[in-house]
């Protein structure tokens, strides 16, 4: 759903111009495909159609929302391994056809997928800031949207970033949230009590859970997040998102892959952009990122 979404997302925002679907089931690649493809006079002239690894030939981004679920009683390091032999076949079969493209992963969890396909993409000489995943862009608008919703304030023009993991210690980064400049307290005599900051934590944090203990899946915000990274790399925007990709040169967080602000463009993430944190932000990102790096350590990659 997640990859079939982003697909549509993208026709609905008339982002690139031909989108090829691959998947180890071909008729629901070619079912989705023309479902999406329909659509195409209700939106923008872009081509949309099934095909198999040659078909990425020329392609700018490749888009990885593939994997396997999880199976009951499966513990999350088994899953992971069973994703590792999945994301092993492929990543360098994208990059035998496509070996100019920056890899977007949105597979969960999404940091240690973005760390693998990096690793594996390494074998074919690809620079890990051109191997990016979506990683807390959909938290972030999440954020935002909460945020825009008290103060009565359209989220495009709300300032406030989440950061890490993509999952249960992603910081939100309250001592930098702005509207318009103004700190959150100070914004028109309106500020958040303790109560109504630990509700924003908690349906940003949980928003996931809550969506899948209605209906099974989340699709629709990430697959617009989805369109809009692929956006700013298709035109190299310049845009700061809270992308995850592998950290070089940040304390703490150094080697690891998770989400920070960044300079994102034609070739990636172009640069990292450390937030100036509160001491319990620091160490809560800390904590963040040494979970990460266990759980990556844990799969003993080679």
């Amino acid at each position: 759903m997640v990859g079939s979404t982003s697909a549509y997302a993208l026709v609905m925002s008339g982002v690139g111009r031909e989108i090829v679907l691959v998947d180890l089931n071909r008729s629901r690649a070619e079912a989705e495909a023309n479902d999406i493809y329909h659509a195409v006079p209700f939106a923008h002239p872009l081509t949309v159609r099934a095909g198999d690894y040659p078909d990425l030939a020329g392609a700018q981004v490749a888009v990885i929302a593939g994997g396997v679920a999880q199976k009951p009683g499966e513990t999350r390091l088994q899953l992971l391994q069973r994703n590792a032999d999945v994301f092993r076949q492929i990543v360098p079969s994208v990059l035998r056809y496509a070996p100019e493209a920056v890899l977007l992963v949105v597979s969960n969890p999404v940091d240690i997928m973005t760390h693998l396909a990096a690793h594996f993409a390494a074998e074919s000489r690809v620079p890990h800031t051109r191997v990016i995943g979506s990683g807390t862009t959909l938290d972030t608008a999440r954020f935002r949207t909460l945020l825009g919703r008290h103060f009565g304030v359209d989220p495009h023009h709300v300032h406030a970033y989440v950061i890490g993991e993509h999952g249960d210690s992603e910081v939100l980064v309250w001592s930098q949230a702005t509207i318009a400049g103004v700190p959150l307290d100070q914004f028109r005599g309106n500020p958040l009590t303790k109560t109504e900051r630990l509700q924003i934590d908690e349906q940003v944090r949980r928003a996931a859970y809550h969506i899948i203990a209605g209906k099974g899946a989340t699709y629709y915000g990430i697959g617009s997040a989805v369109a809009r990274i692929v956006d700013v790399l298709l035109h190299d925007q310049r845009a700061i998102l809270t992308i995850c990709c592998r950290i070089t040169g940040v304390p703490d967080c150094d080697g690891a892959t998770l989400a920070l602000p960044h300079l994102v463009g034609g070739e990636g993430a172009l640069a990292t952009i450390p937030l100036p944190l509160d001491a319990a932000e620091q160490d809560a990102l800390k904590r963040s990122a040494g979970i990460l790096r266990e759980a990556i350590q844990s799969l003993k990659l080679k």
